[in-house]
């Protein structure tokens, strides 16, 4: 295999691994409950868990499991039961390979949510709703993972937290396949009709609806803006790292792909767990045990547009202005490249001046791209790293980011910001390479207890993590993120979020890179 080959296929594998990698540790313990608490839904009974300051409702089933012929279908609505449904504990994940799920999972019955509710949010005091679209590269993830209980508490919000079919089983595209290539997205609008229909029994406000998630969380959150169907389904939106205006060829960034290209990449799976030449593709897939269907899928997934659910990329979208009209809170990290270009160097890819051409042009293939690559952006002696990083992080996010958040403004209210705490804790395991400053994913301890397990942040990282949700929850509840406590947002200018500098920040050094990369094409 090639230097290029190797390097671009240890990127894509890491895409997934750096949005989930706080799986390194242990699962937390469950949280005790001091008493349950139950609420009636339309579908029957469910008794959650109280606790100090809030209520937690766990495992929820939105749809039927999409089991049998179920299978690469549309979500089809739950059935009802009988009696109280448990709802004390997550329910499982979608299926995946072993990584921020133990093990992993291939438990197919995963269309469940999560709600955590403050004490005083009750339906005739109804507190907005903020719904979470996990990340993990389209094939990694739960919405258990994201303890939400200091964004209930502190912003007086209920978060819903959301399972989505992943990986091949969530947007496997086939000829004659309805839904084909946007299955975990219908899913997601499925979770969204579920919150409109059932929140208010759980305090909350069903007309004021937030859809908020980061990297392919956040790019879902383009992907329904975009979306006819989703269309009435959220009234705000808030994208972290997860750029509408993402590409194929820019490996890191989430993106979606035509229609034709996620038919490809359903003929390869189907060819790779023994299908390829059946008389019935789709039955015989069906039939297909999960764990042959995860080992035959790529690392990379991505939804399909040029479908009925997404019938445009959701850049030309975003471009054209044919996109649901909300409000919407914008950003990335300061160093989103760093997680990625520190993995590829411990892989045994070191970036060096003399490295450094060969490293650029297994990602920039186009002619004389890596050659002004280099120009633009040159390796002095050890800084191959850092270096390297700051290209991932320009080309993929801070670049693609900035273009969105032009192509929004033109059209809706858009609030901007850098999450720039150098000193972030790590999400992953070992000594880097180099210091990573604010790299991919590095801002959700500061808004969630990633596997039910605080962060260790030191006295002025919690009062950034405070604010950061007063922004955020202020967001939800009024569309302006501005509040008494917090330092002043300008609509103008992008905030830059670090411990106690939390400061409009300057563009300059953005805008003389974007218009690099948008000269390179």
């Amino acid at each position: 295999m090639t230097t290029h080959r190797v390097l671009t296929t240890v990127g894509c594998a890491l895409t997934a691994v750096l949005a989930t990698a706080w799986s390194a540790a242990p699962p937390a313990p469950a949280r005790p409950a001091e008493t349950t608490a139950t609420i009636r839904t339309h579908d029957g009974l469910v008794r959650g868990a109280t606790h100090d300051g809030y209520r937690t409702f766990e495992g929820i089933p939105y749809a039927a499991p999409p089991v049998g012929r179920l299978r690469w279908a549309p979500p089809h609505r739950a059935a009802a039961w009988s009696g109280v449904r448990d709802a004390i504990r997550p329910a499982s994940a979608c299926p995946q390979p072993a990584g921020e799920v133990p093990g992993g999972s291939t438990d197919e019955d995963c269309l469940h949510l999560n709600v955590t509710t403050p004490d005083g949010a009750r339906p005739a005091h109804p507190r907005p709703v903020i719904v979470w679209l996990h990340g993990g590269g389209f094939t990694t993830g739960a919405g258990s993972s994201y303890d939400a209980h200091r964004m209930a508490t502190r912003g007086g919000v209920v978060v819903v937290t959301v399972n989505y079919r992943l990986g091949a089983l969530g947007f496997l595209a086939h000829g004659g396949l309805p839904g084909s290539g946007t299955f975990g997205l219908a899913d997601q609008q499925a979770a969204l009709r579920w919150v409109r229909s059932e929140i208010g029994a759980f305090g909350g406000d069903a007309h004021n609806v937030t859809l908020a998630g980061e990297s392919a969380g956040g790019y879902s959150v383009c992907a329904q803006l975009a979306s006819p169907a989703a269309a009435g389904l959220f009234d705000r939106a808030i994208i972290e790292s997860g750029p509408c205006t993402g590409r194929a060829d820019r490996p890191f960034a989430p993106s979606s792909v035509p229609s034709a290209t996620a038919r490809a990449t359903g003929a390869d799976l189907a060819a790779k767990a023994g299908c390829g030449s059946a008389h019935d593709v789709m039955s015989c897939l069906r039939r297909t045990p999960v764990a042959s269907l995860l080992k035959a899928q790529g690392t990379d997934q991505q939804p399909a547009y040029e479908t009925p659910l997404l019938p445009r990329d959701p850049a030309a979208a975003i471009t054209s202005g044919r996109f649901r009209h909300v409000p919407v809170l914008l950003g990335g990290n300061h160093d989103e490249g760093n997680g990625w270009a520190a993995g590829i160097i411990q892989a045994g890819n070191p970036v060096t001046p003399a490295t450094w051409p060969d490293v650029a042009s297994a990602f920039f293939s186009g002619p004389g791209q890596a050659k002004a690559v280099v120009r633009e952006y040159p390796v002095h002696g050890t800084d191959g790293g850092p270096v390297f990083g700051a290209v991932i992080g320009d080309a993929d996010f801070a670049c693609p980011t900035a273009r969105t958040g032009s192509l929004l403004a033109a059209q809706v209210p858009v609030w901007r910001y850098e999450f720039a705490d150098e000193h972030a804790p790590p999400l992953t395991p070992g000594t880097p390479p180099f210091p990573l400053g604010a790299p991919h994913a590095s801002e959700l301890p500061y808004l969630f207890d990633l596997g039910g397990r605080p962060r260790d942040l030191t006295a002025a990282q919690h009062r950034l993590a405070d604010t950061m949700i007063d922004y955020w929850t202020g967001f939800a509840r009024t569309a302006d993120p501005n509040g008494p406590s917090s330092p002043p947002w300008s609509r103008r200018a992008v905030q830059s979020l670090a411990p106690d500098h939390i400061v409009p920040t300057g563009t300059a050094r953005i805008r003389h890179h974007c218009a690099f990369w948008d000269a390179l094409g």
